[in-house]
């Protein structure tokens, strides 16, 4: 079959160590990988304050995962989020060819503000 190209961002509980955090997004690359996605990126944005509160909690550690899979892996992933108590929100998109590059010039880099900030104080 053919692969679309997907973008997963999730947000965990803020109660989890740092190991257990990283456990719980191990556990997902694996299950994607084991179902034979292409794991292409996967960013930990850290903790983060929410717009709204959910289950009582105002912040949460964000993760995305960006992959390459076929349509029929993405309810066996959003079952497997659901099914995950430390997961507290999450949504898949499909990527049309204009989000894939730009987020092929994000991994790169291009849009941090803060690097291109430092860079230019320094000279």
């Amino acid at each position: 079959m053919f692969q679309k190209n997907y973008e997963t961002v999730f947000i965990l509980t803020p109660v989890l160590s740092d190991v257990q955090m990283k456990d719980t997004v191990d556990k997902f690359v694996d299950l994607l990988k084991k179902e034979g996605a292409d794991v292409i990126n996967v960013e930990n944005w850290g903790l983060k304050k929410m717009a709204y509160a959910i289950q009582k909690k105002s912040t949460g550690f964000y993760v995305l995962l960006e992959f390459k899979a076929e349509p029929s892996m993405i309810k066996k992933l959003e079952l497997e989020l659901r099914r995950d108590e430390k997961v507290m929100r999450f949504l898949t998109t499909v990527l049309d060819k204009h989000a894939i590059v730009y987020a092929e010039r994000r991994r790169k880099g291009e849009f941090n503000k803060k690097a291109e900030a430092k860079e230019e104080q320094a000279s």
